[in-house]
């Protein structure tokens, strides 16, 4: 085919071969024109063929002139003595899938538009071939589904060597159709399985690609809300899987399972245990199956022990699992690091859940707000101001544990010397935290920062009925503290230093003294 040079040439001479082959099938042999444009180095003349790819199979399938059935070997069938109708329709679907094949490998364009357009593309012939099936059904009013077509469409998208986190993205409007986030959730399921069986190491770019489309499914609440469908059917019927909600949750627990069961990087492991909470473990048909991952990664550490720590408290509280070790994990969380790390406003607001009951035994409360006090005298002034409060609340909630603060001393007693209280014992019953004493918080009430030690004092004091809420202290940081102290009037502030500087470094006679001045 010659073209005309530029894209608007491109699009007149692939819409004078699309009215040829469309009027004609004797001109059906320009078809392999228009798919060789798919292979073209301009990005632009592709987009022209796709669109004229579009039109034309899209009129084919609505006219039912491609081959119905299982698909024969073309060689065998331009051969045989088959009728002339019979060999353009099989010839054609051959065509057909050559073009499908091209979209799928577009998926992986350098440009963003030609893989958006792409995506659009077999989108729309998978809505095509919905409502006008290439396969007989085996019995009357049998669900059919283009498969085929749609779990390359995934497989495209779970992509183990490119990045396809923006196209998911707009994949995500699609999941919005019931039929189309059932058959999802299957396709993903074979791709995970598939992959990971071909590939002894699995990219991460997979695994990235992976979680961004299984997060991106969400199940309906109720059974009457699943009725929008994105292949339209004259007649829906009560038998088929895709209409009822149970199916639904099977196909998505079994997705995540799939998924789960692998060997995750750190980093994804992460992202799957700050949405299990809400977005996967509601919408399980049988969420206590999730209680071996939850456990596999409770023993990995760090950020990931308190996520996964958050499952489990749901599986406990809701689902009635038994899982004796949950707060002896949680204590065994706690060490100078929680204090420091960028996930410490998500650890104190769950362990301020996770403590929130008052059916909790006094020896386990009494455990928490003594680690937490013993910490407190290595944590920063912007964690102290939401860490004291914490420890407060835990005493308003359990008066059998206001016994730390007013056990009295014996003359002459050094509260370290004589604190029983184990910091090495992993176990919070073996802690002896109930015969100790809070003196690390009286101690805090000599902090050089006056807020700390005003918040310290709160401990000397009766201890109000209503609890302080710590929700506006969880992210504050060292810089919203000095901006609040700087915008302090003088009155409030508080000397730290007595003896007036005499130059930069301190001193008169210093070198820096000589070249610079105190403004």
């Amino acid at each position: 085919m010659e073209r005309e040079p530029g894209r608007e040439g491109a699009r007149r001479a692939l819409g004078r071969l699309l009215q040829a082959v469309l009027a004609s099938r004797g001109e059906a042999n320009a078809v392999f024109d228009i798919l060789a444009v798919l292979q073209s180095e301009d990005p632009e003349e592709i987009q022209e063929a796709i669109h004229t790819c579009s039109r034309l199979f899209g009129a084919l399938l609505e006219r039912g002139e491609l081959f119905v059935g299982q698909l024969p070997p073309e060689d065998a069938v331009l051969a045989g003595s088959h009728g002339a109708t019979r060999k353009y329709k099989i010839w054609m679907r051959h065509r057909y899938h050559s073009c499908r094949n091209c979209l799928g490998e577009l998926l992986a364009h350098p440009t963003f538009r030609v893989k958006e357009l792409a995506l659009k593309t077999l989108m729309k012939f998978v809505q095509l071939e919905g409502a006008h099936p290439l396969e007989k059904p085996k019995w009357e009013g049998q669900y059919l589904f283009p498969r085929t077509l749609f779990r390359a469409v995934v497989g495209g998208l779970l992509s183990p060597e490119h990045d396809h986190s923006l196209l998911l993205s707009q994949f995500r409007e699609y999941l919005e159709f019931d039929d189309i986030r059932y058959h999802v959730m299957q396709a993903a399921s074979d791709a995970v399985a598939q992959v990971t069986s071909q590939h002894p190491e699995v990219s991460l770019a997979f695994w990235n690609n992976a979680f961004t489309l299984l997060s991106a499914v969400s199940l309906p609440r109720q059974e009457r809300d699943i009725s929008s469908f994105y292949v339209k059917h004259t007649e829906p019927s009560d038998t088929w899987k895709v209409a009822h909600l149970k199916e639904h949750r099977k196909t998505f627990q079994m997705m995540w399972l799939s998924f789960l069961k692998h060997k995750l990087p750190l980093s994804l492991y992460k992202k799957v245990l700050v949405t299990m909470h809400d977005t996967i473990l509601p919408h399980l048909a049988q969420p206590t199956l999730m209680i071996d991952f939850l456990t596999e990664a409770c023993d990995v550490g760090g950020a990931i022990s308190l996520l996964a720590l958050n499952g489990l408290f749901i599986l406990i509280h809701t689902h009635n699992l038994e899982y004796p070790d949950f707060y002896q994990k949680l204590y065994g969380l706690l060490d100078p690091s929680i204090f420091h790390v960028k996930y410490r406003a998500r650890f104190f607001h769950l362990a301020d859940v996770f403590l929130s009951s008052s059916h909790l035994p006094a020896y386990l409360v009494a455990a928490f707000a003594k680690r937490l006090s013993r910490l407190a005298l290595m944590a920063p002034p912007e964690a102290l101001l939401m860490v004291l409060p914490f420890i407060c609340n835990l005493l308003r909630r359990h008066p059998a544990c206001r016994v730390l603060v007013h056990r009295p001393r014996g003359p002459g007693e050094s509260e370290l010397d004589a604190d029983p209280y184990d910091p090495e014992e992993e176990d919070p019953a073996k802690s002896r935290a109930l015969e100790s004493c809070l003196w690390e918080l009286q101690t805090l009430q000599q902090h050089y920062h006056p807020e700390v030690s005003r918040a310290a004092s709160v401990i000397s004091q009766a201890l109000s009925v209503p609890e302080v809420s710590i929700a506006p202290l969880l992210e504050l940081t060292a810089y919203e503290i000095f901006e609040r102290d700087l915008k302090k009037k003088p009155s409030e502030l508080v000397p730290l230093e007595f003896v007036p500087a005499q130059g930069l470094l301190g001193s008169r006679e210093d070198a820096c003294a000589q070249c610079f001045t105190l403004g």
